[in-house]
């Protein structure tokens, strides 16, 4: 028997014989030493890069393809990154049940005629800059034309990027994109949340895995009647103009004359010297009336494109005559096919022969990036209501 059978180390140089990735991750643990130093600091570093010689064999090659992957990540990340603004998305969420397939609009990637991706609000941005300027959309990679008619999703660009991790906001730790939101929602313990005793007062705002401690120790339970009267009263007001709101279209369904039609606003531009982006609808009739739309950006600054804050609004004109004053109450919202997000808001106006115009009034969008999806279609349907207030 030799010597290495005598101790029992026959099978030490078969598990522990470095292959060419081990090879060089002990090259690069041994560089790494060199350049901290010499001294206990040094070897300490050298130390703590190199594999564990006393691990199993399977341990170590587990954590030789976690190396690995990590590269393979960063490396993935250039390749799917947006060509505008060189960063992923928020992930698709994929839901299986039923077979069916919901995906977040605004994390969908589209790709130009030659392949180079572009992130949907990249892409919606392009599109709609170009209404404003009155050119062609193109790719920036490329310069190729592009289009919603031109371009296509890439739903196995999307499904990668839902793969990749991406880090908490709150815990830092990384995640699937497809399961961060869910994440960050309802199952990390740093995520923010608010004290259960916020609708008497409490202003306190923390850590999840803070949250019992605080509600144990909150002193709003034990306020009295008076002190809690004051803070229900500034509550109130907040809900009173919610319900003014919907008190005010319930009452308006109640009135004889409704009338309500799809409207389609189409660009224009003005005939100045520096032209101006317009929208106008066909004439149309509502309450045996003939109507028309008119709509501008940003109010018709003059130039809209150099603005990351988008508006639009709209304005009412009556071009029928009127025997007699017409007091109305209109309100537009989204149309049946249409995805944008619209507030409902009232508005009302007293049509006559000489003042048969509204207004500009602000169309209730909820932000620039709605407004710039509607900027990047070719047409804006809406649905508009006129109630004729009858005296």
């Amino acid at each position: 028997m030799s010597s290495l059978e005598e101790r029992g180390e026959v099978g030490v140089p078969v598990a522990t014989a470095p292959s060419s990735s081990s090879a060089g991750l002990g090259v690069g643990a041994a560089g790494a030493g060199l350049e901290a130093g010499p001294g206990v600091q040094g070897g300490q570093e050298q130390a703590d890069q190199e594999p564990d010689p006393d691990a199993p064999p399977k341990k170590r090659v587990r954590l030789l393809q976690e190396g690995e992957a990590g590269k393979l990540e960063e490396r993935l990340y250039v390749v799917l990154c947006c060509t505008v603004c060189l960063d992923l998305p928020k992930a698709s969420v994929y839901q299986t049940d039923c077979n069916v397939r919901v995906d977040l609009p605004m994390s969908s990637f589209y790709q130009c005629t030659n392949g180079h991706l572009m992130c949907a609000g990249c892409f919606i941005h392009l599109l709609a800059d170009a209404r404003l300027k009155e050119e062609q959309a193109t790719c920036p990679n490329c310069r190729c034309e592009i289009s919603k008619s031109l371009c296509c999703r890439n739903l196995a660009v999307e499904k990668a990027v839902s793969e990749l991790p991406c880090q908490c906001s709150f815990c830092l730790k990384l995640f699937p994109r497809s399961v961060l939101e869910r994440h960050q929602k309802e199952e990390c313990q740093d995520r923010v949340t608010v004290c259960k005793y916020k609708r008497i007062g409490c202003p306190w705002k923390g850590p999840f895995h803070e949250l019992t401690v605080h509600e144990a120790e909150c002193c709003h339970p034990t306020k009295t009647g008076n002190e809690l009267m004051g803070i229900l009263d500034v509550m109130d007001q907040s809900h009173r103009k919610e319900m003014q709101l919907y008190n005010g279209i319930f009452s308006l369904l109640c009135f004889e004359k409704i009338g309500f039609t799809e409207v389609q606003f189409r660009p224009y531009r003005t005939e100045d010297f520096i032209t101006r982006l317009y929208y106008e609808t066909p004439r149309f009739t509502v309450l045996n009336q003939t109507w028309v739309l008119k709509a501008r950006v940003n109010d018709s600054e003059r130039n809209p494109n150099l603005s990351c804050k988008r508006t639009l609004s709209f304005q009412l004109i009556l071009k029928s005559k009127v025997n007699s004053a017409m007091e109305c109450s209109y309100l537009l919202l989204k149309g049946p096919y249409d995805d944008v997000k619209i507030k409902p808001v009232i508005y009302h106006y007293v049509f006559s022969n000489d003042a048969n115009e509204t207004d500009y009034m602000p169309l209730p969008i909820i932000d620039s990036i709605e407004c710039n999806k509607l900027l990047a279609a070719k047409n804006i349907n809406l649905r508009l209501f006129i109630f004729q207030i009858q005296k």
